[in-house]
């Protein structure tokens, strides 16, 4: 295969709708009578994954070029409501995707872990963080990576040296990082099984990865956690072999910012911020997945598909 659009779209729908009509279940539930889709859901996740990867956040502006320029592959378009409320009712579905199209790549199993977390804004007048669906879940936060303060969410990110996503969580913008990884961690059979039945996982995080307890928990898990040294402690192991890998973490994030617009979303309730969100990360998790498939030598490249 080739590392084009239309390959990547042609092997991504395939590959879902196989999954979709082998697992029902994992679709949103439709009565037995009615109108039926015009547009299968394996055809709108296909369509969502590419309209993240060719940088529309508009969905209106994507439906128009989707239009004009994607109709061999697409016979039946949606309007703009009936897309966005496709999308939202498929977040869960989106998740469960990304989950398998990892496990279906030969570098999931990998034994180093980076862990993350970056900030999502989701408003910036004190009248939308007062008066948005997102007040209670969405809250002030501090990022000390661009020493600015947001109202929004956190996501907290867990992937491999490729950028492939093992896991993730969105959460406040004030939640404890530890307790989020703890809570991935916990939530992911994947990442569990890892722990489980290989050597021990190592983990690569910041400084804010840290405590006597948190360490003693990630231990009992079969993790090794490496991080910075804080003020006032020892110098701790392995400092110089994981610098040069703590900088792949920001690099991910940096596309997720720069090439996926994760903060570019758009989403005004939690169900479309989780949806948006999801969208992006099937988007990075289906190009890996591909470049894994065909050979790439750089797995997270998304260079072939942008344009």
């Amino acid at each position: 295969m080739d590392a084009d659009l239309d390959t990547l779209a042609t092997a991504l729908y395939v590959k879902a709708d196989d999954l979709l009509k082998a697992y029902p279940e994992r679709v949103p539930p439709r009565p037995k009578i009615g109108i039926v889709p015009r547009i299968t859901d394996a055809e709108l996740i296909t369509l969502a994954v590419l309209q993240a990867l060719l940088g529309f956040t508009s969905e209106a502006r994507w439906l128009r070029h989707a239009g004009k320029s994607l109709r061999p592959m697409f016979p039946y378009l949606p309007g703009q409501p009936g897309y966005n409320k496709r999308l939202r009712r498929l977040g869960e579905t989106m998740n469960w995707l990304i989950g398998v199209l990892v496990q279906d790549s030969d570098i999931w199993n990998d034994n180093v872990w980076l862990v993350d977390s970056t900030p999502i804004e989701c408003g910036r007048s004190r009248e939308t963080a007062r008066r948005s669906d997102l007040a209670g879940w969405a809250e002030y936060g501090y990022c000390a990576s661009h020493s600015r303060y947001f109202w929004g969410l956190r996501l907290h990110l867990v992937c491999t040296l490729h950028g492939l996503p093992v896991g993730y969580a969105l959460t406040g913008a004030k939640a404890d990082e530890r307790q989020a990884f703890l809570d991935i961690l916990a939530g992911t059979p994947a990442m569990n099984a890892i722990c489980s039945n290989g050597p021990r996982q190592i983990l690569i995080g910041d400084k804010n990865y840290f405590g006597q307890e948190f360490e003693a928990t990630l231990d009992r898990t079969g993790v090794e956690l490496l991080r910075p040294t804080r003020k006032g402690e020892e110098p701790r192991p392995g400092t110089r072999f994981f610098k040069p890998l703590r900088q792949i973490i920001e690099s991910i994030n940096d596309t997720l910012k720069g090439q996926l617009d994760l903060e570019q979303h758009g989403g005004r309730t939690p169900a479309g911020v989780t949806a948006r969100v999801v969208q992006r990360l099937l988007a990075l998790t289906a190009a890996i997945w591909h470049n894994d498939r065909i050979g790439q030598a750089v797995r997270r490249s998304m260079t072939a598909y942008d344009h």
